[in-house]
């Protein structure tokens, strides 16, 4: 039986989302909780990879198991698991050979910055209290929208055999003293959506122009793009899968 975890967690308590051997990561956390809850060695695979900080509002892990879960399976799973990590739903889906990373259609991130020195945002967003122009930045997003090439903003020794990558969604909200871009795509590279999020706000401070930003985007060199955000402002808000992929199970 194949089963599909949703899962949320608080990404500066973790080296990664991606198994790194004994140190500390999401994975590693899920594995453990999922094989002393089910008495045999489980490993499980995730949806979408997460860097150091990085937090997920809704990541996905798919896991095999010989036998139907029981309904306090999510229980004893939380129960188990580091408390900056939450089971939120568990999934089966319609085919066996369904898989949480090469089945999803898109991913959807969430980068927040905050205006003004907040402890309560510490390293749950990037504090920038610097003067920005807005309608630079609906621009700079909506260009993004016309590309497909991202290599300019993916970190180099990246496993990905292409930088082709479709954007659905590229947009900036502003939530009182926050600043949030939103943005959905058919697959990220390592290190984009930093990337993308740092190289707006260059362009919106006026450090360098919007012909010069298309110049980046065009220039399929990672070193012209600006990876300064800091992860813990990073968030993994969504990941879609086709329609009647899976069915929730309910779980007490």
């Amino acid at each position: 039986m194949r089963y599909f975890l949703k899962v949320k967690y608080y990404g500066p308590a973790f080296h990664g989302s991606q198994l790194q051997g004994e140190i500390p990561t999401v994975q590693l956390a899920i594995n453990k909780a999922l094989s002393v809850v089910t008495g045999r060695e489980i490993l499980s695979y995730g949806a979408s990879r997460t860097d150091e900080s990085v937090h997920a509002l809704a990541n996905f892990y798919h896991f095999d198991l010989e036998k139907e879960i029981d309904a306090k399976f999510q229980y004893k799973l939380n129960a188990l698991l580091p408390f900056e990590i939450s089971v939120e739903a568990i999934y089966q889906p319609l085919n066996q050979d369904s898989n949480a990373r090469f089945d999803a259609i898109s991913r959807r991130y969430r980068y927040v910055i905050y205006k003004k020195k907040n402890p309560f945002l510490h390293k749950r967003g990037m504090f920038y209290p610097y003067k920005l122009n807005r309608e630079i930045l609906n621009e700079t997003a909506e260009i993004l929208k016309g590309y497909s090439d991202f290599e300019s903003f993916s970190k180099r020794n990246t496993q990905s055999k292409t930088s082709i990558c479709t954007i659905f969604e590229s947009f900036w909200e502003d939530h009182d003293d926050e600043l949030h871009y939103i943005v959905e795509a058919s697959r990220f590279l390592r290190g984009m959506v930093r990337a993308l999020v740092a190289t707006q706000l260059q362009v919106a401070r006026g450090k360098i122009n919007i012909r010069q930003f298309k110049e980046i985007i065009m220039a399929k060199n990672c070193t012209k793009a600006d990876f300064s955000a800091v992860g813990f402002g990073l968030y993994l808000e969504d990941i879609a899968y086709p329609e009647h992929y899976f069915e929730k199970l309910n779980m007490d």
